[in-house]
């Protein structure tokens, strides 16, 4: 088939269908008739010799054609909309405007400080607000626009969705100064019979270290478990308890909460923490502006983190 025989109009729906899988919601969002788009959905399943979508109790499901075809639509519409809508410069001295982040309570410690700073010096009328990542439907949002970028460990976060790595990391031990388990190593018997502090972080890839641990086999006396990480500092401070986390956020809660971190007893994977953005704005000057600051503050190559690794 050429593409001169499809109407782009057909693919735009069939993109549509994908997300929504009601044809009203797709005649909502496109400002059409509920016929229109069931007129559109009958030439294109008679183009493409397929059903595509089936009628189901919980909405138009996709047939395994449609989601062989999927990944491929979206990209080439996104990539289609980014170039018919892009503006040829991005100033950063004298714009005004807002971008949103999508990220944990992990990279609001870890990524804001840095982020803000630089934003100010450079483009003082660029305001800047987050939100988690597992609050919102992150796929959609990115995709909508209404989240410019997300950094994480998203594993969610695959079709459609350009990525580029920043760091790659370990999980460590976290505890107060002058803890018993406050040394250079510790034993997995050692760390096992302490008490734990355990974040429960949904919607990150961060929980599977739960899961390895209770795989390896290793029971821990869990005393406290929280949803987030942001309490964490003030817990270990005061307290006999321990906790694993990633080592980024170790090193900034070290000083101003008095811990110490300790190497990792069990063998657990590094993580690689990457920053996400969809294909639709790829090439749109303001996002490749924040894109390229994220990337020189935090990206492997950043003075901060080759004197870390130092």
């Amino acid at each position: 088939m050429e593409l001169h025989e499809i109407d782009l109009n057909l693919l735009v729906v069939f993109n549509h269908l994908l997300v929504e899988r009601r044809v009203s919601k797709v005649a909502d969002n496109l400002g059409v008739s509920q016929p229109a788009v069931s007129n559109s959905l009958a030439k294109l399943r008679k183009l493409l010799g397929d059903e595509l979508f089936l009628r189901t109790p919980t909405g138009m499901d996709p047939t395994p054609y449609a989601d062989q075809l999927a990944e491929s639509v979206s990209y080439a519409l996104a990539m289609i909309h980014s170039g018919v809508n892009q503006r040829t410069s991005f100033d950063p001295p004298t714009e005004r405007r807002s971008f949103t982040v999508g990220m944990t309570d992990i990279g609001e410690i870890v990524f804001l400080p840095e982020l803000i700073a630089r934003v100010n010096r450079e483009a003082p009328g660029i305001a800047l607000s987050t939100v988690r990542d597992a609050a919102i439907n992150l796929r959609d949002e990115l995709e909508s626009g209404k989240v410019d970028l997300a950094i994480g460990l998203l594993p969610q976060l695959k079709a459609g969705f350009f990525q580029r790595r920043l760091f790659k990391q370990r999980y460590v031990c976290l505890m107060r100064r002058g803890h018993r388990l406050d040394k250079k190593r510790i034993t997995l018997a050692e760390y096992a019979g302490a008490e734990h502090l355990v974040v429960v972080s949904a919607g990150t890839g961060h929980g599977k270290v739960d899961e390895l641990l209770r795989r390896s086999g290793i029971e821990r006396k869990v005393q406290l478990t929280v949803p987030h990480y942001v309490s964490v500092g003030h817990i270990l401070q005061r307290s006999e308890l321990i906790t694993t986390v990633p080592e980024t956020l170790a090193d900034r809660l070290l000083e101003p909460f008095g811990l110490v971190k300790v190497a990792h007893p069990a063998k657990l994977p590094e993580v690689a923490i990457n920053a996400f953005w969809h294909a639709k704005y790829h090439r749109a000057p303001a996002n490749r502006w924040l894109r390229s600051v994220v990337f020189e503050l935090f990206g492997e190559e950043a003075p901060s983190r080759r004197m870390e690794r130092e």
